[in-house]
């Protein structure tokens, strides 16, 4: 039988798609097909919009459409206290808590000299300019608790320190090896009533 070539190339773009297998990718492209006219067109337009109007805040580099994104614009927030997190889902990891008060620092990433990450390609230049502009008294490293996290964690605050700013690390009530995004509220909440200088 031939492949139906349009129906190939959706599925194709579905498997794409981080922790997408075929199988997924296969529910999904029918279920688009399933959908009527409109409804592909309005999820057409979100996705290029998403893409075409989604930048990085100028000051804590974490997704926006607009120049600086809500947090950094709300001044009721304490922007003496900077959290910094390895990307995006994190901030609304933490922000799920309705716990903390302070500002956010997305690095877009983590140093990984195997897979060619260095310094350079996350944002640690960006955080260093902050704060050297700021009047920051604390930076907690909410980067994950894995290799990756801990050495780009303890490389920041090597930088940081000289500053005179005091540096942070969360506590390990989030699990070794696990991702900030699927903590739960609860296990957040106490990884940062418990972090510790570094």
């Amino acid at each position: 039988m031939k492949k139906v070539v349009p129906l190939q190339n959706l599925i194709n773009q579905f498997e794409r798609l981080p922790g997408i297998g075929h199988k997924s990718a296969q529910r999904l492209a029918f279920h688009v097909l399933s959908m009527n006219e409109k409804e592909v067109q309005a999820f057409a337009d979100a996705l290029t919009e998403a893409h075409s109007k989604i930048h990085r805040c100028e000051k804590c580099c974490d997704l926006t459409d607009e120049q600086f994104c809500p947090i950094c614009d709300d001044p009721a927030r304490d922007s003496s206290t900077i959290c910094v997190v390895e990307d995006s889902r994190d901030v609304m990891a933490f922000e799920r808590t309705h716990e903390y008060n302070g500002v956010y620092h997305v690095l877009h990433g983590v140093i990984s000299p195997l897979n060619g990450v260095g310094p350079e390609d996350i944002t640690v230049k960006e955080l260093l300019a902050r704060l050297s502009d700021t009047n920051v008294k604390e930076v907690i490293m909410a980067t994950n608790p894995t290799a990756e996290g801990e050495a780009t964690a303890i490389f920041i605050a090597r930088l940081i320190k000289p500053m005179g700013i005091e540096v942070s690390r969360l506590a390990y009530g989030v699990p070794v090896g696990a991702d900030l995004e699927y903590a739960d509220e609860f296990t957040l909440l106490k990884a940062i009533e418990g972090r510790k200088k570094i």
